[in-house]
């Protein structure tokens, strides 16, 4: 059995704190009221800072990149944080256009995490696709990662990434048995497109937990910025219209360490 901790920092930023080893997810620490672009029209303000500043973060061994392109996933100060981390694990041109010791993974590849004293960390690359069929042109290639380690009781751990709810997501709930999901929500939209979503909601969150069947969901990435679509409350209302799924979620309070066993 494997005790993690779980620091939800904002947005997606995470802290996972897990047999020594000390994990970050999208690093994005600025401060908040900047506007930035994301192309092709759209656009996000930064509503809230971080709940925890990156001088207080510490050392961190590895950061877990699911893209590289928008500044809700990596901003000015997460930018300036990768190169003093042990580890940058993002996708291929993620990691083509960082360069220095960034590792890129298509989804299915893996790469381990190593360190004396350690247990070795099997990191896999999930599908994931930042929006509607035919969008990733435009919008660029995002990842997901597992987490897999000896002694996990449950399963291993899962990071969805930006992402909608369609197969190859669907494919993550056949092949890997994952006891703990942090879920990438809020329903990403902009004016521009409508109704079109860039990252799952609800729904999909009730759908893909049901074909998931974790031990725990840590929802994140519904907070903070002006294009998510369902925060918070919206999130608590429907999924406690599903008691089978709303029984397995952990909200983490912002910059309180929450603690999981995995």
């Amino acid at each position: 059995m494997s005790a993690l901790t779980l620091t939800h920092i904002g947005g997606p930023t995470t802290l996972l704190e897990v047999e020594g080893w000390r994990i970050l997810t999208d690093p994005t620490f600025d401060a908040p009221g900047r506007t930035y672009r994301f192309g092709w029209g759209t656009s996000s303000r930064k509503t809230t800072g971080p709940a925890i500043p990156a001088a207080e973060i510490g050392p961190v061994d590895a950061v877990l990149l699911t893209h590289d392109q928008h500044a809700d996933n990596l901003d000015v100060t997460g930018r300036g944080l990768l190169p003093t981390v042990g580890s940058v694990i993002t996708t291929v041109s993620g990691a083509t256009r960082l360069g220095g010791h960034a590792r890129g993974l298509q989804p299915w590849d893996t790469t381990l995490l190593v360190a004396p004293g350690r247990p070795a960390i099997t990191v896999t690359a999930t599908p994931a696709r930042h929006g509607p069929a035919g969008s990733r042109p435009i919008v660029g290639d995002v990842v997901g990662f597992d987490l897999a380690w000896e002694g996990q009781e449950h399963g291993s751990l899962w990071i969805t990434g930006d992402t909608v709810l369609y197969d190859g997501v669907r494919s993550v709930t056949r092949r890997l048995a994952v006891g703990t999901a942090v879920l990438h929500l809020g329903r990403v939209g902009f004016p521009i497109t409508g109704p079109l979503a860039y990252t799952m909601g609800a729904g999909d969150a009730v759908e893909l937990v049901r074909l998931l069947r974790p031990a725990s969901v840590v929802p994140v990435h519904y907070e903070g910025w002006s294009h998510f679509r369902q925060g918070r409350d919206d999130l608590v209302t429907a999924l406690g219209d599903a008691p089978d799924v709303a029984g397995k979620v952990r909200w983490a309070t912002l910059g309180e360490p929450l603690g999981l066993t995995v």
